[in-house]
């Protein structure tokens, strides 16, 4: 890890729309997760053609039932945990831009800039 000089910022920067664009995805697939379950249910063998398959998709049905609780939870908290860091990028650069504009302010003896 390289060391910075004392005053100079990172080079780091947040895409707050790219973030806030991945929170709205998320939550959007939390919801398909949620409201959608086995797409094999109901198909019986008259669909699928064998019973040993009707049981494979309700073995996996099941199995897809637990999964899919837990997938949903943690697409969840990753769709809030975006969001928030989304609106705490946007009030720390909210804040940085008027603190700037304040010291602007003051070094220019409150006569604005270009003066």
């Amino acid at each position: 890890m390289e060391d910075h000089p004392e005053g100079l910022m990172s080079d780091q920067t947040a895409d707050i729309t790219r973030i806030k664009e991945s929170a709205r995805s998320l939550s959007k697939i939390h919801r398909e997760f949620s409201q959608n379950a086995n797409p094999a249910d109901g198909l019986g063998v008259g669909t699928l053609g064998e019973q040993s398959l009707v049981d494979v998709f309700d073995d996996f049905g099941d199995n897809w039932k637990i999964h899919r609780e837990r997938l949903t939870d943690e697409l969840k908290k990753l769709s809030e945990i975006l969001s928030t860091a989304a609106k705490a990028y946007q009030d720390i650069d909210h804040q940085l831009a008027e603190a700037l504009r304040a010291a602007d302010k003051k070094d220019s003896g409150g006569k604005g800039a270009g003066t």
